[in-house]
């Protein structure tokens, strides 16, 4: 059956189509896959494509890293993964999967719909933020040659605290994540990174709440096995033979306490970290660091968010993107 792309909720120029997944124990579920295809006069086929993946508790929402993309002469597609966003369903708990394998599936049948778009010969980059990151250099390490370059924005390849938090705590929610693996772990989110980004917050942005909610969705246990899963296979070390680009603010500011400075730092996760982290994923690695930076760097004031295009600008010149 023909893929069937409707008008999207981001509005003109935006459509979404469904992937239908393997069941689970929930029942039913699907990936989406939002494209922007903007009106023009003689549409031409693209020969590169990027396939954008958000975080934890996220969705895709962010217009302008679409509008850079196509300006650019390339293709943009995000893809919600399952239980996120478009393709969340009511039978389904939030975010939730117990293997970050899991999303092969979703991948894999974006990738599908991508590479009839470019051709054969096309070139496509994996665009990753945070738990988005991490989920696309899983991919790229398991399956070389299906993409042609990663851009990763603050992507989350360590537990706060470091690697000696996840060994102290990795038995404990192991054990947790055996008996009760959607079990909710106590919700720390203070709602301070959305209060930077949304409109009614003193941020710039507005987004969907019950996608993007505050507090952010319950964590559990099993979810938080995969990720720290996954952050072991990233402490051994990666062989991605493609080109990466890691991008993340200059610094962190992680507090109970509020404070101004939040809207220039990253209030997530320890960019510190991400950076040493970065170099473990392959043979080519970029790390650049951006100055006022938050932990979405699209959603970035003006001066930070510009700096961070001009940077892939840059390296995507290099490596023959541009």
């Amino acid at each position: 059956m023909p893929l069937e792309w409707k008008p999207d909720v981001l509005g003109d120029g935006y459509e979404v189509a469904t992937l239908d997944l393997r069941p689970d124990d929930e029942g039913a579920v699907v990936a989406s896959l939002v494209r922007y295809v903007p009106s023009a006069p003689e549409p031409v086929r693209p020969s590169r494509a990027v396939v954008y993946i958000h975080g934890w508790s996220d969705y895709f929402f962010q217009t302008g890293l679409a509008e850079y993309w196509h300006a650019r002469g390339v293709a943009f597609f995000a893809l919600d993964l399952r239980k996120y966003g478009r393709s969340l369903r009511p039978h389904q708990t939030p975010g939730y999967v117990d293997d970050l394998s899991a999303y092969r599936e979703d991948i894999g049948a974006a990738l599908a719909v991508v590479r009839a778009e470019v051709g054969t010969y096309g070139r496509i980059m994996l665009n990753g933020h945070s738990t988005g990151g991490l989920v696309a250099v899983l991919w790229a390490h398991h399956f070389p040659g299906t993409v042609d370059g990663l851009v990763l924005n603050s992507p989350w390849l360590e537990l706060q605290g470091s690697s000696v938090l996840r060994h102290l705590s990795g038995p404990a929610v192991a054990q947790l994540a055996r008996f009760g693996p959607k079990t909710p772990l106590p919700n720390i989110d203070p709602g301070y990174y959305n209060r930077t980004l949304s409109l009614d917050g003193g941020g710039e942005w507005t987004f969907d709440t019950t996608w993007r909610p505050t507090p952010s969705f319950p964590v559990r246990a099993g979810w938080l096995r995969a990720v720290m899963t996954g952050h072991a296979q990233v402490a051994r070390g990666l062989s991605i033979q493609v080109p990466i680009l890691m991008l993340a603010s200059a610094r962190s500011l992680i507090s109970p306490r509020w404070s101004e400075e939040m809207r220039a730092a990253d209030i997530v996760l320890e960019v510190d970290q991400l950076a040493r982290r970065a170099v473990q994923l392959g043979s080519h690695v970029t790390v650049v660091r951006i100055d006022g930076g938050l932990h979405d760097l699209t959603l970035s004031a003006r001066p930070a968010r510009e700096r961070f295009y001009a940077e892939i600008d840059r390296w995507t010149a290099a490596y023959g993107w541009g």
